[in-house]
């Protein structure tokens, strides 16, 4: 058995058949109780969700406050108060920005577009009626579909007030809440003031409750997942900024309509790869469909050709090895995310599917070490192998030569 790992022993005492016995019997319980333990789950992640938002917003700030602490206050640990002071603020302008710059534009796009709707949908009937006499095409029943667009506003309005009572008691909820979202911005400001103690203080725990080598392979599979995620998001935001200040600029200097609306939701929409960039395209070619089809056309050459340039230089800039994983990869991480969680998972998905596909990788490699094989099936010769089979060959003459003699 030397040199063997656990998974290779046979069970040989007593203690280990009832090892195995009790690993069975537990994990027969476990898939009995799937039900109930997700509801514990929730519960629990009910209780400790403001904590959640603590964590993700202390993520957030962190390499700011990292970097401010490093390159301007010389790692002085007694000023990094100030660090986490300046990041705070910083995140704070940047939402009154945010919301002084584009909510006031968007809203006025959005009434733009509802005052002038009658007059975008009788342009496009008068383009569905010169395809129509031009190439032979039966649109009538497109046309006369516009043509009750009152009654699908009407639809539309009393949905919204069947819908209120809903808005108003989520809006209550959300008001209700507020000492959640105090608790995870106290809960953040104290894990970055005490993040390297916090931090001590988890991987004591690892240390002392797993063994020697789980444990530094806990903590370098933790290492790992922080670098994806911190690249992946860091370089996300960057990225979808640059791409709706580009996007915006192009279509301010061109004159097409809803530039600020059109800008952002294309911008928000581009964290999520691949997918993202058509989630924003979509309604917004839409709504230049109604205000001028030329309009439209331009919007689409001009988002598929910024796309290419983000695809193909600005995000392979920004990103740059930070996941490590083919475009096929990411875009079955996003399919996969996108299945299993919603939207969340397709956020999410890419960094995690990262820091998996590198553990798989070191698992397979680890397999094929322990065969004494390559990537391609050829056998591996070491060193000692060939110092072990020279031993041999050397007792295997002696004995021969004495025997001789």
């Amino acid at each position: 058995m030397a040199g063997k790992v656990w998974l290779d022993k046979k069970p040989e005492t007593n203690r280990d058949w009832l090892a195995i016995i009790c690993a069975g019997i537990l994990f027969y319980t476990v898939l009995r109780s799937l039900n109930a333990l997700a509801g514990a789950a929730g519960q629990v992640m009910a209780v400790l969700s403001p904590f959640a938002g603590g964590i993700a917003l202390a993520y957030i700030l962190d390499p700011f406050v990292r970097w401010m602490s490093h390159s301007i206050l010389k790692d002085r640990k007694n000023l990094r108060w100030i660090a986490i002071l300046c990041a705070y603020i910083l995140f704070i302008l940047l939402l009154v920005l945010l919301v002084w710059l584009i909510v006031p534009q968007v809203a006025a796009s959005i009434g733009t577009l509802v005052a002038s709707l009658p007059g975008y949908i009788e342009n496009v009937q008068q383009t569905l009626l010169y395809v129509e006499e031009a190439y032979g095409i039966n649109l009538q029943g497109l046309i006369l579909a516009l043509d009750n667009y009152e009654q699908l506003i009407g639809r539309a309005y009393t949905m919204a007030l069947e819908a209120t009572p809903e808005i108003v008691a989520y809006l209550q909820a959300v008001v209700s809440n507020v000492v959640g979202v105090f608790t995870a911005v106290a809960g953040s400001v104290y894990m970055l003031a005490g993040k390297e103690k916090l931090l001590r203080q988890l991987r004591t725990v690892v240390h002392a409750v797993l063994p020697q080598n789980l444990a530094e392979n806990t903590l370098r599979i933790c290492r790992i997942a922080n670098e994806n995620f911190t690249g992946f998001y860091v370089g996300r935001v960057i990225d979808s900024a640059i791409v709706g200040g580009i996007l915006f600029v192009i279509l301010q200097i061109l004159g097409i309509s809803f530039a600020p609306l059109i800008s952002v939701l294309v911008g928000v929409t581009n964290v999520i790869p691949f997918f993202g960039p058509f989630i924003g395209a979509i309604p917004s070619l839409l709504i230049l469909l109604f205000v001028s089809p030329l309009q439209a056309l331009e919007f689409l050459i001009i988002i598929v050709c910024l796309q290419q340039v983000d695809g193909n230089f600005i995000g392979p800039k920004i990103l740059g090895r930070s996941i490590g994983i083919s475009a096929l990869w990411v875009l079955f991480a996003v399919v996969l995310g996108a299945n299993l969680f919603g939207l969340v998972g397709m956020v999410m998905g890419v960094p995690l599917f990262a820091t998996l596909y590198g553990l798989a990788g070191e698992l397979i490699q680890w397999c094929l070490d322990r065969r004494g094989i390559d990537s391609e099936g050829v056998r591996i010769v070491r060193e000692e192998d060939d110092l072990e089979a020279v031993h041999i060959h050397g007792d295997e003459d002696a004995g021969q030569n004495s025997e001789e003699a």
